[in-house]
């Protein structure tokens, strides 16, 4: 059992978390995830470049809790610590720990696999999001996107860290289910819908077309949602690209907007009837 607040493996889970945790997750290629539904999605991943768990660390608890849910034969084939209370209370940002916590590898998946795929197959549903600032929106948009069957999420340079705790936390195992891709220009991706002629669709409560005038289900889509502040980046208006066709979200209600993890649910909803 590992005892000391000041062992390697609590220093390095620390480094993962710390104020520059986010540099070192990059470098090392790690990050941190707490609960079972980490642990039960990386056993049955549903995609082969999906993250990786590297260790498990759970209390006496969290490991009981652990073995009345899974196979023992499943989880035992990684490299498992036993921690005391105490020292998950100091490898763990959640308010309430599970006690389990896993050491993941990030995932290679990349943006040109994306692209080759999409070429191969002349089919792509994606949803891009432009400098998206929150990482609890960030976690809800992967797991939505996750929920109505697209092929990846993408998150523009200037986004939120996907493997911040709190972002892998809002995901709720969502990571392990579809590819998430980051810093993707805006540009590369409209480029890979034109030579797919696949729809683009840019969400803004001042789009003149309507969600509900949109084909459902939709077997190709790029959906665009803008930054939680400042909405959609311009778009030039014919640049060779595939026309980006402005859509709002119809409401009874005297809000002007809708936060763009709740704009992005309803949307993806909406394009995945007919397929559920």
């Amino acid at each position: 059992m590992i005892t000391s607040l000041h062992s390697p493996h609590v220093e390095r889970v620390k480094a993962l978390l710390g104020s520059k945790g986010k540099k070192f997750r990059k470098s090392e290629g790690l990050f941190i995830s707490d609960g079972y539904q980490a642990i039960k999605s990386a056993l049955s991943p549903a995609y082969v470049a999906a993250p990786q768990i590297e260790k498990i660390y759970a209390t006496e608890s969290g490991l009981a809790k652990l073995q009345s849910e899974i196979d023992s034969a499943d989880f035992e084939k990684f490299d498992l610590f036993i921690v005391s209370e105490e020292v998950m209370s100091s490898m763990t940002e959640a308010e309430t720990s599970q006690g389990v916590l896993t050491l993941c590898t990030r995932s290679p998946y990349t943006f040109q696999k994306l692209r080759a795929e999409a070429l191969a197959s002349r089919k792509l549903r994606v949803a891009y999001f432009w400098q998206m600032q929150d990482p609890g929106n960030a976690g809800t948009v992967i797991r939505s996107a996750d929920a109505f069957g697209c092929d990846a999420v993408i998150f523009s340079p200037d986004s939120v860290d996907i493997y911040s705790p709190k972002t892998v936390r809002a995901t709720v195992g969502s990571l392990w289910n579809l590819p998430v891709i980051e810093d993707v220009d805006l540009d590369d991706l409209r480029a890979l819908a034109q030579t797919c002629e696949i729809p683009t669709y840019a969400f803004d409560s001042l789009g003149e077309g309507s969600l509900l005038e949109l084909p459902s289900p939709s077997d190709n889509f790029v959906t665009i949602f803008g930054n939680e502040a400042r909405g959609l980046p311009e778009f030039p208006p014919k640049d060779g690209h595939v026309e980006v066709q402005m859509v709002k979200i119809p409401m009874l209600g005297s809000t002007e907007s809708l936060n763009v993890a709740s704009a992005a649910t309803i949307a993806l909803f909406h394009l995945s009837i007919g397929r559920l």
